[in-house]
């Protein structure tokens, strides 16, 4: 029991500080300081720049070394896609990619492929998208050549087994048939096809052409587009460049380059198009308002890329999340997004908000692009913007393998190699008149194309008070 009481004591005058020295008095914490304000050294960008090579039959090859690990990376970029698809077959170039990587290759099958990649543990992709294709080989040093045989295979010779073809396409049709479940999904879906109306880019797959599509279509269309002109391929690594010019010469170097560069007409924007309203009894909508932006080459392009920073995809601080998410809590989800592409850009601002306050959020949306467009972005907003994007510009050259891919797209793009090193530079030099010009020119009321998605029976406004409305299916 004395113990007890002692032990109280203690603790007692601990807690007091009866009898104990006078505390030490904790030093306060330094303010933070403005990141604004911090002096540094000039951060100069300098990525390393690849070797390129180009083949007798036209192959292109770019060639980073990467000795750090006992890796080899290859990568590549093909001239085909969606946009290259025959009518009445949308879907055709995703299911040759699909069927290329899963339906065997030369004398081994698409089960007999797998097998072999995972026991090298060897990852192998290929996906064609809406304007080019892209294909990826990863693996260790020791089983580079096991597993490029392979790749190349894959790339020359694909079997497109039959019965892989029909999972590809029962699995594709089932995707399909899913995406009316996911209400945003679908909204974007449907505001591509609305964007480039009359395009090729507009046309996508349907259950009907997934299910027209027969092995023929994918062996036609993967001989009119893999042909070595038409082919980039990056190597990177731990690899000596002979090697590598060895490795691919070996296995592509007796490729005839028998093909001709297929072409799509570029997009344009629509001139006093409707809104495209597409009814689904959801309690709520999708809003997105697009227009059809600068492409990569124009001078354009940095500043409409500060623009889109400003408006939308600069995340908490853009003005879309800020005036109908942040101040008005109108929207769980809200911005824009912009991509340059060769020879034009799509653009758009997005917001996902409940039923009742469509036609409000429509409106916030329209003012806010207005706005843009009549009057010059604050300094402050510039300033933010710029530092941002080049800050995170780095963040595209965090390796050998995506350095040289880089190169290898601006090629396919048609651009000059010193792109991506003055890209900074040419963010950094936009001016508020740069960005003011830039919304002028491709925000214009007349070209834009509105898009919403919802149950317009709830709407707190109706859609024809913002114009002729269409409905679409």
């Amino acid at each position: 029991m004395k113990r007890n009481l002692a032990l109280s004591l203690v603790i007692l005058l601990i807690s007091t500080g009866i009898g104990l020295a006078e505390p030490v008095e904790k030093p306060k914490p330094l303010p933070w300081a403005d990141p604004d304000r911090l002096s540094y050294e000039e951060i100069k960008f300098s990525p390393p720049r690849p070797e390129r090579v180009v083949l007798e039959n036209g192959l292109t090859v770019y060639y980073l070394e990467d000795r750090e690990l006992p890796l080899v990376n290859i990568s590549l970029i093909v001239g085909a896609g969606s946009v290259f698809e025959p009518p009445g077959k949308e879907g055709l170039a995703e299911m040759t990619g699909d069927g290329m990587r899963t339906g065997g290759a030369a004398k081994l099958s698409g089960d007999k492929v797998d097998e072999e990649l995972e026991y090298l543990a060897a990852p192998i992709s290929i996906g064609l998208g809406m304007e080019y294709g892209t294909g990826s080989l990863t693996v260790l040093k020791k089983d580079l050549n096991r597993a490029f045989k392979i790749f190349a295979d894959i790339l020359r010779n694909p079997s497109f087994d039959e019965a892989k073809l029909d999972q590809e396409k029962n699995l594709k049709i089932e995707e399909l048939r899913r995406v009316f479940d996911k209400p945003q999904r679908l909204a974007f879906r449907e505001f591509k096809k609305a964007i480039y109306a009359d395009n090729p880019r507009g046309r996508l797959p349907e259950i009907a052409s997934i299910e027209k599509i027969e092995r023929d279509d994918l062996v036609a269309f993967h001989k009119a587009h893999f042909f070595p002109r038409n082919l980039r391929i990056a190597v990177t690594g731990d690899i000596s460049k002979q090697e590598a010019i060895d490795l691919i010469s070996r296995h592509f170097g007796d490729w005839d380059d028998e093909g001709d560069f297929a072409t799509a007409p570029l997009p344009k924007p629509q001139g006093n198009a409707p809104l495209y309203y597409y009814e689904k009894k959801v309690p709520q909508s999708t809003v997105i308002i697009g227009a059809i932006g600068p492409g990569k080459e124009s001078p354009d392009f940095y500043p409409f890329t500060v623009l889109d920073y400003i408006l939308g995809s600069g995340g908490f601080r853009s003005r879309i999340f800020q005036e109908v998410r942040s101040n008005r809590g109108l929207a769980y989800s809200a911005g824009s997004f912009y991509e340059g592409r060769q020879g034009y850009g799509s653009f758009g601002a997005y917001a996902m908000t409940k039923s009742e306050s469509t036609g409000q959020v429509l409106s916030l949306m329209e003012g806010i692009l207005k706005d843009a467009r009549e009057s010059r972005i604050p300094a402050q907003d510039l300033h933010l913007a710029k530092r941002s994007i080049v800050n995170s510009y780095i963040f595209s050259f965090t390796s050998s393998h995506m350095i040289a891919f880089q190169y290898m797209m601006l090629e396919f793009q048609g651009l000059p190699t010193k792109f991506l090193s003055e890209y900074p530079a040419r963010i950094d030099a936009v001016s508020r008149e740069d960005v003011l010009k830039a919304a002028e020119r491709y925000l214009d009321p007349d070209k834009k194309t509105i898009f919403v998605l919802g149950d317009q029976s709830k709407f707190d406004e109706p859609l024809k008070s913002f114009g002729e409305v269409k409905r679409v299916k």
